[in-house]
């Protein structure tokens, strides 16, 4: 039996229907599970932490490669099957449960053993909540080796564009602090049932032993990064000023004339190191 017809089979059995609230999109090509398994480079030393299992045919082949998985899922339905289906796995655990409310470190924390030494993360994201997700996996600082999530492909391409590059957005700069990112495959619409209507594309974030640079002030770091995309099609002097980041426009092209930085220069055209030396002026 090849995965649609086992997908098509279990939805059935179980009277399963795609939940659109939830953003569930069923993965049923064989292929691309295999390349995500493989790309995450599993090990028995290695914990997956699965967001968002669905019926679990990623689930089954993280299973087989992992020392333990421990699944987050917030669909009570989906619980309960996957409670049924892997109730003969022994390194299965599943947490019913919104990602954004679980305490991941702790999670982390207390499945390490002397067996279990690294944890991953592996997600089929939702569309509608794909940033919060991934900001607060890096915001967490949690100890992690890696992230590999199934996400829109427009949103991918944002995400592993370079700061300062024309795809990039405040999150990028997150992602580049905290990560090496790196798209892995693109996934079509037919890969899913339901089909969804956007294309999708699965990245791995290769996390950083130390972060990229070393910060002044993390805090304002971000929050002057923030600003700045808060009204994108202004300068980043209008940004950074319509927030009140300075008192005034005179102030901030003072700033930016110190830094040898083009007052009419717009905020996705900044390197991280150049919002790190605004951020020590404002300090």
């Amino acid at each position: 039996m090849n995965l649609y017809d086992e997908t098509k089979f279990i939805m059935k059995q179980n009277n399963i229907v795609a939940n659109k609230n939830l953003g569930q999109n069923f993965l049923i090509d064989e292929d691309i599970v295999n390349n995500i398994v493989s790309a995450a480079e599993l090990t028995q030393e290695d914990l997956v932490i699965e967001i968002g299992p669905g019926l679990g045919n990623l689930t089954k082949k993280l299973l087989e490669k992992a020392g333990k998985v421990i699944c987050i899922e917030l669909d009570l339905k989906m619980v309960k099957l996957l409670s049924n289906r892997f109730k003969l796995y022994k390194n299965f655990e599943i947490i019913n449960d919104d990602v954004l409310k679980v305490d991941l470190k702790k999670i982390i924390d207390e499945s390490k053993t002397d067996k279990i030494k690294n944890a991953k993360i592996v997600a089929n994201l939702p569309y509608y909540i794909t940033t919060p997700i991934i900001m607060k996996l890096l915001e967490d600082k949690l100890d992690i080796q890696s992230i590999i999530v199934m996400i829109q492909k427009e949103v991918a391409e944002r995400l592993a564009e370079r700061p300062g590059g024309k795809e990039s957005g405040s999150i990028t700069y997150a992602i580049w602090y905290y990560t090496e990112p790196e798209i892995i495959l693109e996934v079509p619409n037919s890969s899913f049932i339901p089909e969804p209507k956007v294309q999708s594309a699965v990245i791995k974030f290769n996390i950083l032993s130390e972060p990229r640079i070393k910060l002044y002030n993390e805090t304002m770091f971000f929050k002057v990064i923030k600003a700045a995309f808060m009204q994108k099609r202004k300068t980043l002097v209008n940004a950074l000023t319509n927030a009140g980041i300075f008192k005034n426009r005179e102030e901030a092209i003072n700033c930016l004339g110190k830094l040898g930085i083009d007052e009419k220069i717009r905020g996705e055209k900044l390197t991280l190191e150049q919002y790190n030396e605004i951020t020590k002026m404002i300090i």
